[in-house]
């Protein structure tokens, strides 16, 4: 049996992502929409007979790109699209970090930032939030950083940051910034305009979650020609299928399920929190569609608890900063009655 002497040394510590066996079970735990799949995406999916997949894809999403800029009134040249915003990143670190370079996080966040470090053998700098769970900007601009990201909302926390102090990371760094909007559907609020202004801006989006297609892998990031030709030319040719890309578009055109999808993420997250709150949680403010909080007894015994009665949420208790804290998906009315009713039996 082959040991992991034989990974690259930069790798030999990394362990496989977080990948419960979820089926039969309330998932509340990646975040995902909890209305289903994306009724455009789906429609777009059973009228497939006169694709031509035995041809290749569009090499680098040309359709997806144009559909992109028509939406956000730019060109095709700022965008660069993938497999998932994760595949994004991936073209970023190829594109933007040398081995020994340092990338700048801030901490808690989320965690793949750290992983394709590692994975690039570049040095991660993890900045602490502070008290409320906002950036301290000196040391991120003092790290001497070849790529920053910045998640906004913030995951796990759900807090957005002050939009000040991530402009100011953006005029006043030399390298690359990163802006991730995967959760941008459910503020409201987004750099993508600032792109036009900041030619080392790159903002990051996803069709995983408000747009509910996780599990077709689309994601997307908006910057300078000058930036998206860079990492045009280091991003894997063809890998955006044409089922996935297709659906996109579909699901792109139909704003009224996204702008459903926010609204009853604004109008539950307070049920949610209010439960929580009743039976004990400290719920940490939130601008996105989960909450962050921290458990009235022992979090494994909470998260162990909700598996045995068939809910999934996701622990971060064992974490620096997060200690004891557990995060929950904004689910539908009846998903936060099952839930709350389910952590009351776990705490009685």
């Amino acid at each position: 049996m082959m040991d992991r002497s034989a990974m690259r040394s930069s790798a030999r510590h990394l362990q496989p992502y977080y990948s419960p066996n979820g089926s039969g079970f309330l998932r509340l735990d990646t975040n995902t929409n909890v209305l289903g799949p994306n009724p455009a995406a789906r429609k777009a999916l059973k009228n497939i007979e006169d694709l031509e997949f035995n041809q290749y894809p569009s090499t680098y999403s040309l359709p997806l790109r144009n559909a992109l800029a028509s939406f956000y009134g730019l060109s095709a040249d700022n965008f660069v699209t993938g497999s998932g915003s994760d595949e994004i990143l991936d073209v970023l670190f190829k594109t933007f970090v040398d081995r020994g370079n340092v990338v700048t996080v801030p901490y808690p966040s989320y965690s793949i930032y750290e992983y394709f470090s590692h994975l690039n053998g570049a040095i991660p700098v993890l900045v602490d939030l502070d008290d409320d769970f906002q950036l301290d900007v000196d040391p991120i601009l003092e790290s001497d950083a070849s790529l920053i990201i910045v998640p906004c909302p913030n995951n796990p926390t759900g807090n957005a940051f002050r939009e000040r102090d991530l402009l100011r990371i953006v005029m006043e760094s030399d390298c690359p910034v990163v802006i991730d909007e995967a959760y941008g559907e459910f503020y409201g609020k987004s750099f993508i305009p600032l792109v036009k202004e900041y030619d080392n801006l790159i903002v990051t989006r996803t069709f995983s979650k408000a747009y509910a297609m996780a599990g077709l892998r689309v994601g997307y990031c908006i910057a300078d020609p000058s930036v998206t030709e860079m990492m045009t030319s280091v991003r894997i040719p063809y890998s955006l299928n044409m089922l996935s890309e297709k659906a996109a578009i579909a699901a792109l055109g139909d704003q009224e399920f996204i702008k459903q999808s926010a609204e009853m993420v604004k109008r539950n997250r307070p049920l949610l929190i209010n439960g929580l709150e009743k039976l004990g949680f400290h719920c940490f403010p939130s601008e996105s569609n989960f909450v962050l909080a921290r458990s009235p007894i022992d979090h494994r015994k909470m998260v162990e608890g909700l598996r045995e009665r068939n809910i999934l949420i996701r622990d971060f208790g064992s974490h620096r900063r997060l200690e004891n804290c557990i995060r929950f998906t904004v689910g539908t009315e009846a998903m936060i009655q099952r839930l709350l009713d389910a952590c009351r039996e776990v705490i009685e």
